[in-house]
């Protein structure tokens, strides 16, 4: 709890309720699917516009609300399948894996079709963005450890998405992908007692598989993408 005694004690943080929702709303509005600007680019925009602690607040909220919102999703999913097949299957927030082993072909990857319309390469890579470059921060306005257990649980989704989704790999989801890495590592880092990585992640560190990263325009390959190096640079440090 020693984030809540730093939130509490030392009047050393100003935040601004009334800012934040006002910020969250801007975000969620003006960028998204049906911008109109390259996901690169609404990624910069939006990482500029989350500045201050203020922005910090509304970065962690953007990415714990993706999370809870895509294990809704799958658990109605899940019931959905039951209901048509009488097939269980079980959805464990800190594993996705397995579930995606078993059921890919039956599932949707929810990433795309969140409540919020929040997207994973545009305001999910940037509160991402925003939650690394301030982790030294953040348990002065949240308390992290739920938080970087969400930023495993988008990860785990992305790296599920691609290996049983049907999610292609282009740049913009190997942006994300990277992102989430090198944030989930500056946060872990910044934690007086970070929790152990998940078993996804454990997983994933294991291999060695470089991926083929695709043009988003086109099938053209641009490069490629090594989960398990990456997380392995950034996870161990």
């Amino acid at each position: 709890m020693g984030w809540l005694q730093r939130l509490l004690g030392g009047g050393r943080v100003q935040l601004d309720p009334g800012r934040q929702q006002a910020l969250l709303r801007d975000v969620q509005h003006r960028y998204g699917a049906h911008a109109q600007l390259r996901f690169a680019e609404q990624v910069e925009a939006v990482t500029a516009m989350l500045d201050g602690d203020d922005g910090l607040v509304v970065a962690a909220r953007i990415v714990s609300q993706v999370a809870d919102e895509a294990h809704a999703d799958l658990q109605a999913q899940a019931h959905e399948v039951h209901r048509r097949t009488g097939r269980r299957l079980l959805v464990h927030r800190r594993n996705y894996r397995p579930l995606w082993r078993e059921a890919g072909p039956a599932l949707r990857w929810p990433l795309f079709t969140l409540p919020s319309g929040f997207h994973p390469y545009a305001q999910v890579a940037a509160a991402v963005t925003v939650l690394g470059s301030q982790a030294a921060r953040l348990d002065r306005v949240t308390d992290p450890h739920p938080l970087v257990t969400s930023v495993f649980e988008v990860l785990d989704l992305t790296t599920a998405g691609w290996e049983y989704g049907r999610v292609r790999v282009d740049t913009d989801a190997a942006a994300l992908a990277d992102r989430l890495i090198s944030s989930a590592g500056r946060v872990l880092a910044a934690m007086d007692d970070p929790p152990r990585l998940p078993p996804a992640v454990r997983e994933l560190m294991r291999r060695n598989n470089t991926l083929d990263v695709h043009d988003p325009a086109g099938p053209r390959v641009v490069g490629g993408f090594n989960p398990g190096a990456r997380m392995r640079e950034q996870l161990l440090a």
